[in-house]
């Protein structure tokens, strides 16, 4: 089990695997084949969020390509629960300020997984194992 960071599901899921680390391709591939995939829920928010302000285009509607993403098998969203959004804002040590960042890294500490993940604060952060 890995949870995805955004960039790493845009990437991954637009076929755009030339921005995927090896190592990233490869946790991604071990999981299809019987794992799981997590994508917290603000995922979703931060993607529409990043069409919106025009930083980003699909080759589709928000809500039709994130139907697309959950119909992938393997791939499961994970809701933003209480704990999760607590636990954000208790991270030990020191993180920055980003809140998408900080509920995806509260969602992977709570699964004890690592993060799939390009983002050099999150990689930084030596309160949850990535993968680059």
């Amino acid at each position: 089990m890995v949870v995805v960071d955004t960039h790493t599901l845009i990437w991954w899921v637009s076929g755009d695997c030339d921005q995927l680390s090896p190592a990233a391709l490869a946790a991604i591939e071990v999981e299809l084949k019987g794992g799981d995939i997590i994508v917290s829920s603000i995922t979703a928010w931060e993607i529409a969020m990043l069409v919106q302000k025009g930083r980003i285009t699909l080759t589709m509607d928000v809500a039709e390509w994130l139907a697309v993403v959950e119909r992938i098998e393997g791939v499961h969203f994970m809701s933003v629960d209480n704990e999760i959004g607590v636990k954000s804002t208790e991270l030990p040590g020191e993180f920055h300020k980003d809140s998408a960042d900080r509920i995806i890294v509260a969602t992977a500490r709570k699964l004890a997984v690592p993060v799939v993940s390009a983002d050099e604060k999150i990689r930084a952060y030596a309160h949850v194992h990535t993968i680059w």
